[in-house]
């Protein structure tokens, strides 16, 4: 496979104040899949993604539990390295906020940028947001006060700070922004952020806090630590060996400027405004693009403890496995605007899409080569002219799916490879090789259309396998053959005639009982519920304990 260069994908870090939910593990599975694609499709990947963990709300957090910041974040940070895990994605580094080289990075980052007179102290007095960790103006907040971003409350809060010099960049934002019309995706958030922001006029930002102590110190001034967004911004830097001293290492110097950070929207205005300034300031070049995602959710609802709708990617997994669910988040999600998530859209889609129109497809495939040839897939060469068509459809899907991940349009493209195994379904009713099976002149003919079926499957699944990884794997053992590598899928023929496929095909993906499927459903829900008031009331009471409440 021929060498496109360097690809560099990052998240955005989770913020460890809970176990993140399914519209959250939706992230880490969307980049993991581009991820995948990427290197399939011949470039050198590096996948960054890890834990935001300092801040106020943390430090609160962390009282609620009992415990100290730091064994309140280790735990949390582990709850989500191990979803990250359970959803087999193929990350470089789990980069933590807490992790010595990070801190070390920002401390320099911290004084660099206030020697350089891009930071000075001052004191803030506005409308705080804990649960964003954001200040706003009185214009920024809703209509009835509430914080623009998550809904919350905010409070008056005033303390020393100190402050970086946003207006000092921002005519040269915007100027970067309309010269680079593929910087921000959607075109809608770009729209979102220049007017609502950056042509408005941008205020100076406060970067550090001293009304509490749970963040990186500000080395020269130690009742400072660093405001958590200019520490948490960062990562995609010093994740891959940034130095503010000028001696960054060959990972940043090969990887640097990112080529895609991957968002919620909700943390848009962070990454398109503040971070992109951070790094003209440290005379860094920008990241080649950001792309804002929708949020997935539940029945059209945000996901919310308090209404018992939160869904959890383990909970997934197990009632459905990796893949399914892997498939579900990843095809259920406009390009642009938010996606559903429902227990019974899950159990539908897992049925139809993957244990019929994939699953059985393989298994009906493999059990007619054994039925008919003993296992052996061999190419007899004798055509029809329905072999024309279901050849174009699988030969053409490379580079629809190409294009279509190209303008990260990963839905779109999991549903254009999925065309080429409902085309091989219509291929066997075409076909009929039950009927073919019955004429012993029709033999070499039921060979080849038994060829042509494998043939395809093989080139379905090289697509399908950066979004379904254990699917992909499974599927080429049976058939006793490689993924086959993106630049052979214009080629139709190229798996090896003669082969032997596996005697017993193993079930991919087993049809659900949807009544089954719901009462295990609603008993996790009840449970997430049940824990829910057991922890607001231990919470609670170690705040009042703690003087908070």
């Amino acid at each position: 496979m021929e060498n496109k260069g360097k690809y560099y994908i990052t998240t955005a870090i989770t913020y460890t104040s809970g176990k993140p939910h399914i519209g959250n593990s939706y992230e880490i599975v969307l980049a993991d899949a581009i991820a995948r694609y990427k290197k399939a499709d011949g470039f050198d990947v590096h996948f960054l993604t890890g834990t935001d963990e300092h801040g106020q709300k943390i430090e609160t957090r962390a009282i609620e539990e009992g415990q100290t910041p730091k064994e309140f974040v280790d735990t949390t940070a582990g709850t989500v390295k191990r979803l990250w895990d359970l959803m087999n994605t193929s990350y470089d580094r789990f980069i933590r906020t807490t992790d010595e080289d990070h801190e070390t990075q920002i401390q320099k980052i911290f004084k660099k940028l206030h020697d350089q007179g891009d930071i000075y102290k001052g004191a803030y007095e506005g409308m705080y947001c804990t649960e964003c960790e954001a200040f706003y103006t009185q214009s920024q907040l809703t209509e009835d006060g509430k914080c623009p971003v998550c809904g919350g409350d905010v409070h008056p809060a005033k303390e020393e700070a100190y402050f970086f010099k946003m207006t000092k960049y921002a005519d040269r934002l915007i100027e970067h922004i309309n010269s680079h019309p593929e910087f921000i995706q959607p075109v809608s958030r770009k729209n979102e952020m220049m007017n609502n922001f950056l042509l408005p006029g941008l205020q100076d930002l406060c970067v550090s806090r001293t009304s509490f102590k749970w963040g990186i110190p500000v080395d020269f001034d130690p009742g400072h630590v660093v405001y958590v967004w200019l520490d948490a911004l960062c990562n995609y830097i010093t994740g891959i060996g940034y130095d503010a001293d000028g001696n960054s290492g060959e990972l940043y110097k090969t990887y640097w400027p990112a080529d895609l950070h991957l968002i919620g929207k909700d943390i848009l205005r962070f990454h398109t405004i503040y971070w992109p300034i951070f790094l003209m300031a440290l005379g860094e070049p920008l990241p080649k693009q950001i792309f804002g995602h929708p949020w997935l959710l539940q029945g059209g609802e945000k996901m919310s403890k308090s209404k018992g709708n939160v869904i959890y990617a383990d909970d997934l997994v197990e009632l459905f496995g990796v893949d399914a669910t892997r498939y579900f988040v990843l095809h259920e999600m406009p390009y642009e605007n938010d996606g559903v998530i429902t227990w019974e859209l899950l159990i539908e889609r897992t049925n139809s899409d993957l244990a019929n129109t994939l699953g059985n497809l393989v298994n009906r495939t493999i059990s007619m080569s054994n039925k008919y040839f003993g296992g052996v897939v061999e190419d007899k060469g004798v055509t029809e002219a329905v072999d024309e068509d279901l050849k174009n459809v699988c030969t053409s899907a490379y580079e629809k799916v190409e294009k279509l991940m190209e303008s990260l349009r990963v839905a779109d493209a999991l549903t254009e490879i999925f065309g080429i195994f409902r085309r091989l379904n219509k291929y066997i009713d075409e076909t009929e090789p039950w009927v073919l099976a019955k004429d012993e002149t029709k033999k070499d003919r039921l060979a080849t259309v038994l060829y042509n079926l494998t043939e395809g499957i093989c080139i379905g699944t090289a697509l399908v396998a950066p979004f379904l990884p254990e699917t992909g794997e499974k599927i080429m053992a049976q058939l006793n053959t490689e993924l086959r590598e993106f630049d052979t899928l214009g080629e139709f023929g190229k798996y090896p005639s003669g082969n032997k496929v596996t005697e017993k095909p193993e079930i991919l993906f087993a049809r659900l009982d949807k009544n089954e499927v719901m009462k295990k459903a609603e008993a996790i829900q009840e449970k997430q519920r049940k824990d829910f008031l057991e922890h607001q009331e231990m919470a609670e009471k170690n705040l009042r304990e703690a003087g908070l409440l």
